[in-house]
């Protein structure tokens, strides 16, 4: 369900963009297959967290290839300090291995494929779409969810109708990169827990004050 009209939509959109120019995907890659075990890794804890063990891990492993024959005990080691490191160093090794066995060790660029992947749910597919190959999606992660909804770019109880929602709420060629100024945003001011109100460039705007 949308909340806000499209104009105030633009003009946030607008205001976020120049407060958080730097706003990009955080987890450090060097290509697509390190993307979408970075991103695999991610759920339920912070990119800051998986950038501390995927240098080790892609050194270890660097290809599907290598992750799809490895032990998922060993790769657990590498992955340890992150939350339910156990059951992703399976769901990465499981991964890799269908992609050398259906994708000749490369990640498909197509949504149906991905969503098959072991580990990989809709935040993630779309993350690849969009980070790894240039498709204009909207990961709904929870900071996105919560600025979303809280602002009044849309009123969903739901990460799939959310997501749904800013679809229709935002401009198509707009999406990625609203995804990502969202998460900037819910990161550094537009906190769970206590937004800093007082210091928000979209406060004027925000339907939570409205």
């Amino acid at each position: 369900m949308l909340s806000m009209k499209q104009e105030t939509i633009r003009e946030i959109l607008d205001i976020l963009e120049d407060t958080y120019p730097e706003a990009e995907c955080a987890l450090h890659h060097g290509d697509v297959f390190q993307l979408i075990v970075a991103v695999a890794l991610s759920a339920q804890t912070t990119d800051k967290s998986v950038n501390q063990v995927t240098p080790a891990l892609f050194a270890a492993y660097p290809d599907a290839f290598a992750l799809g024959d490895a032990d998922p005990e060993e790769v657990s080691t590498y992955i340890r300090r992150i939350g339910m490191y156990k059951t992703k160093s399976k769901n990465i090794v499981k991964m890799a291995k269908m992609l050398t066995e259906k994708y000749d060790g490369k990640v498909p660029e197509d949504y149906d494929k991905l969503v098959e992947l072991p580990g990989v749910g809709r935040k993630t597919a779309n993350v690849v779409l969009s980070v790894g190959f240039g498709h204009q999606r909207i990961a709904v992660d929870t900071h996105v969810f919560r600025v979303a909804n809280r602002i009044g770019f849309v009123c969903e109880k739901d990460v799939l109708k959310t997501e749904l929602g800013l679809m229709e709420a935002v401009p198509e060629a707009r999406w990625s990169r609203t995804h990502h100024s969202l998460i900037f945003h819910g990161r550094n001011c537009c906190d769970a827990r206590k937004p800093d109100c007082e210091h928000c460039s979209i406060g004027h705007l925000c339907e939570k004050h409205l």
